[in-house]
């Protein structure tokens, strides 16, 4: 079985010509700034980067491979969830980057039309308050 490309989707580098930026293409994790504090405590401003790796993940509703290039805490979340499109469902849509709304969007139109957004779709319960005994 082969695996077919999505080529709306798909993103491809080059790095001659384009300066990619440091940030997750799901939920767009990318660089924050602090001090790095020596021992005399003497402060120096610094990057901290996110740690990027460039990852195929496989969608099992569009039977395609994408390639993104995903902060690895995020892939930690993408296989607590344990595909892509288990995490792309539920997640929150304000957190996810363009490519991901897009890509969810898909994936959700797929899954309505085969009956199997029940399937991938987890259900919240909302905890109820407890009163304080006085």
């Amino acid at each position: 079985m082969t695996a077919k490309a999505l080529p709306a989707l798909q993103i491809v580098y080059n790095y001659k010509y384009i300066k990619m930026s440091k940030k997750c293409e799901l939920l767009a994790v990318g660089v924050m700034s602090g001090n790095k504090v020596s021992h005399s405590n003497r402060k120096t401003r610094r990057r901290f980067l996110p740690n990027l790796k460039s990852v195929c993940l496989h969608s099992n509703t569009l039977g395609v491979d994408v390639t993104l290039r995903v902060a690895a805490s995020t892939l930690r979340t993408v296989n607590k969830h344990g595909n892509l499109d288990s995490f792309l469902v539920n997640a929150r849509y304000a957190k996810l980057t363009d490519v991901a709304k897009k890509l969810r969007i898909k994936i959700k139109k797929k899954l309505i039309a085969t009956n199997k957004l029940d399937e991938v779709k987890i259900v919240r319960v909302k905890k109820e308050a407890t009163k304080k005994a006085a």
